[in-house]
C-alpha cells in the first residue's frame, strides 16, 4: 500500500468521514476548505495521527502548512522525512 493509499484510509476512519471512501478523495485536492473541508480541529488530529502512525513530529508551523495542501503533499512530506529528509 502507497503512503497516498495509507492517508486515505486514515483520512476516512480516523477522522470518521462515513460520507466518504478512500477511493473518493482526490489526492490533490486542498485537504482543508474547498476540497475536502477538513477544519482546524481535523488538522490537530490529523498532527497527532502522523505522530502515532508513522513517527513523525511537524513541530513548524510553516513546515506542517505547506505538508498539509493535498494529501499528495502530506504523502510526499512523510516519504521525505522517513527517508531522512
Amino acid at each position: 500500500m502507497t503512503t497516498v493509499e495509507k492517508l486515505k484510509k486514515i483520512l476516512v476512519e480516523d477522522l470518521n468521514l462515513q460520507e466518504l471512501s478512500p477511493g473518493d478523495i482526490d489526492e490533490n485536492a486542498p485537504l482543508f476548505g474547498e476540497g475536502l473541508g477538513l477544519d482546524s480541529l481535523d488538522a490537530v488530529e490529523l498532527i497527532v495521527i502522523i505522530q502515532k502512525r508513522f513517527g513523525i513530529e511537524i513541530q513548524n508551523l510553516d513546515e506542517g502548512k505547506a505538508a498539509f495542501q493535498s494529501v499528495h503533499t502530506l504523502a510526499s512530506y512523510i516519504e521525505g522525512r522517513l527517508s531522512g529528509g
